[in-house]
């Protein structure tokens, strides 16, 4: 399996795009060093082309690490997509705070940005260059297309092409979850310049649906693909959270839906990992339990963003860079006292009898009165570029991780269809709900737990705090449990104040990049902003 992480390194693709403004771009055949004709007529071509795709999730651009960006007007490192939705959807909660003063970063946990905020456009810029990507792939690869070239009994080319549906349709469900009311552009639309018309949210739902309903049966069966790679399960897993916030996104719960798609996943044989901590360390690509996962290889896809954000970001004070694979840590991101709150046992103290309560504490304090100040704040340990033995990851300097990013997982599929349950969904059972949440708390303690009797759905949200956090889940579960914006759930420094105060539920949306609304016509700001 190590050796198909060689899929990113072997992209042939050269593409750029101009920061300032998508709306040129969205349509735009990606710049190759050779023509589209040269590369596309050779059928060995195909699979690095959709390498691209792929490793779009986890670069920044075509030289790595750093040169050639595929997006400009923002650090190269800032700019990948993983470390851009790792803010969007941790930072803007309880689960995350990041010490550093960079540009407008803090506006995420105040909850005080605006259509300017350049990590919000960075994260816009960085899912429609994706949608591109695969929208010019898709367009090569039509049967008309193939015909022409001689290559439409090929097999490969075609489930390659199910592939980058997959991969467009999971980045629109993340325009449709972060914003609402984006511009949409298919491989059917004209070529040259163009102004993209504005999707809505009920539009958009339908369209990733009825896209994912399209490809299931075409890719191929669940695990059998590629680690890293979309199979049926990938499909089933985000037609299964699509389902679940249905209510957010158009106003109608399809929680029977959620449950339909998540009996799928789990019936295809996945299981839990023994060790929680597992996931997160370096050979998680022969875990049972990841469905679909970003990879890393510290010699092949070197970046500054990914997972050696996510593993350098976490560690500074008194942690040792060498326990987590690394040459050292960036002193940035901890967690709020709200969020470890969900793992204190009867005297409020942190459940260590809970493996995933990684958390360190040594030099460091609960309450954060500086959010700069590294020290405030607990630290966590939960990513690292390690092996079950300890042994440190591939690169020899200690900067790029060989650890995946498991994006969907089993546990993340058990807690869905827990919650759909109880959101009146039918085709489950609230008695196999608690026994899917069971075998989570069952893996996580290191002594016998209790396990319980009767869940609530802030049970479920809770238990999804504590099984999923930093899995960038956070921000859309909170918007759809409404506790994201107003409510009676505050945690430290939401909306500025260190106790936490309620925001205007415009928020719960962000905005579209104000150079983008003033260059197109077709584009209305989202409300609020």
């Amino acid at each position: 399996m190590k050796n198909s992480k060689k899929i990113f390194f072997l992209a042939l693709v050269a593409a750029s795009m101009v920061f300032e403004s998508c709306i040129k771009d969205l349509d735009r055949v990606p710049v190759y060093d050779v023509t589209s004709a040269t590369v596309y007529n050779d059928p060995a071509n195909y699979k690095a082309i959709l390498a691209k795709i792929y490793a779009g999730m986890a670069v920044s651009g075509q030289q790595g690490p750093a040169g050639k960006p595929d997006i400009s007007g923002i650090d190269e490192g800032f700019s990948t997509y993983l470390r851009q939705y790792y803010k969007a959807q941790e930072l803007t909660t309880d689960e995350a705070v990041i010490g550093w003063n960079d540009g407008s970063i803090k506006d995420y946990h105040n909850m005080k940005w605006s259509s300017a905020n350049e990590f919000i456009a960075a994260m816009y810029y960085r899912i429609f260059y994706q949608i591109t990507l695969c929208n010019e792939f898709i367009r090569e690869t039509t049967d008309a297309k193939l015909t022409e070239r001689g290559l439409s009994g090929d097999a490969n080319i075609k489930a390659y092409r199910a592939e980058a549906r997959f991969m467009r349709a999971l980045s629109y469900w993340h325009a449709l979850d972060m914003f609402g009311n984006p511009p949409f552009v298919t491989e059917a639309d004209p070529l040259g310049a163009f102004l993209p018309k504005q999707t809505t949210r009920p539009e958009l739902f339908s369209y990733i649906e009825k896209e994912l309903k399209e490809v299931e049966t075409l890719l191929p069966a669940a695990k059998a693909n590629e680690f890293g790679r979309a199979d049926q399960a990938a499909a089933w897993t985000l037609l299964a959270k699509l389902y679940l916030n249905a209510e957010v996104y158009t106003g109608t719960s399809r929680a029977t839906d959620c449950i339909t798609y998540c009996n799928k996943v789990i019936g295809a044989g996945y299981q839990l990992e023994t060790k929680y901590e597992n996931l997160f360390k370096i050979g998680n690509d022969a875990s049972k339990e990841v469905i679909f996962a970003v990879r890393f290889d510290g010699l092949r896809t070197k970046t500054w963003g990914g997972m050696t954000f996510l593993v350098h970001a976490p560690v500074g004070g008194t942690m040792r860079a060498a326990d987590f694979g690394i040459n050292g840590g960036w002193g940035g991101l901890r967690t709020t006292k709200e969020f470890v709150g969900l793992f204190n046992n009867a005297q409020s103290k942190v459940d260590t009898n809970d493996t995933r309560a990684m958390f360190y504490t040594d030099g460091q304090t609960l309450e954060i009165d500086d959010i700069s100040e590294f020290k405030q704040g607990y630290a966590i340990t939960k990513y690292k570029n390690v092996d079950q033995t300890g042994k440190a990851g591939s690169d020899p300097e200690g900067n790029f991780p060989d650890t995946d990013f498991p994006m969907f997982r089993l546990a993340d599929v058990h807690l869905m269809y827990a919650e759909a349950v109880l959101r009146g969904g039918t085709g489950g059972t609230t008695a196999q709900a608690l026994t899917y949440i069971n075998a989570l708390r069952q893996r996580a303690y290191k002594t016998t737990r209790t396990a319980l009797t009767a869940i609530t759905l802030d049970d479920v949200l809770n238990e999804r705090g504590r099984e999923l956090y930093w899995e960038m889940h956070r921000r859309t579960d909170l918007i759809r449990f409404k506790k994201f914006t107003t409510g009676t759930y505050l945690w430290s420094w939401k909306g500025g104040t260190k106790t936490g105060t309620s925001v205007s539920d415009n928020l719960n949306i962000f905005p579209i990049p104000a150079a983008d609304v003033i260059a197109n016509p077709n584009l209305k700001q989202n409300t609020g902003y």
